[in-house]
């Protein structure tokens, strides 16, 4: 029995998107953790690694907003990956009170070695869906993210 006679069409469909993207997101997340876990590195030191790469030094403040994560949690990323010599803490210029995070030589190697790769790989999987449904599916996300955080 479908759920409409219970919720309502509204109701079905929007379940019925949720689930659909959550299975995509889950699978999609899955085949692109384990391509990141070939390079040695987990999900938030890539997700790191990559805003670096791509922005440069930034304050604890503006990663942890970047990554989505807390600043504890984000302390204890770059505390791994400063074990690992691909980071780096330094003070701030502007505001002396401000420590931000760059890669070290060794972490833009590395950053320079694997996000092509990465990107590849992503790319490639994502051939399931043409170039415009992409874009299309890619502005409708958005489209979502944004609405959802605006309004709750």
């Amino acid at each position: 029995m479908k759920s409409t006679k219970i919720y309502g069409k509204r109701a079905e469909i929007a379940l019925g998107m949720w689930v659909k993207l959550a299975r995509a997101s889950a699978t999609f997340g899955k085949l692109t953790l384990e391509n990141i876990k070939s390079f040695g590195l987990t999900q938030p030191q890539f997700g790191v690694l990559e805003t670096l790469g791509h922005l440069g030094p930034l304050t604890f403040s503006n990663l942890s907003k970047k990554q989505l994560v807390s600043g504890g949690n984000m302390t204890c990323v770059v505390d791994n990956l400063e074990k690992d010599g691909l980071a780096e803490r330094i003070h701030s210029t502007e505001d002396r009170r401000a420590i931000k995070v760059q890669l070290t030589l060794k972490g833009r190697k590395l950053f320079d070695d694997v996000f092509g790769k990465h990107a590849q790989y992503v790319a490639d999987i994502a051939t399931i869906l043409t170039e415009k449904e992409q874009i299309q599916l890619g502005k409708l996300l958005r489209k979502l993210g944004l609405g959802l955080a605006e309004r709750f």
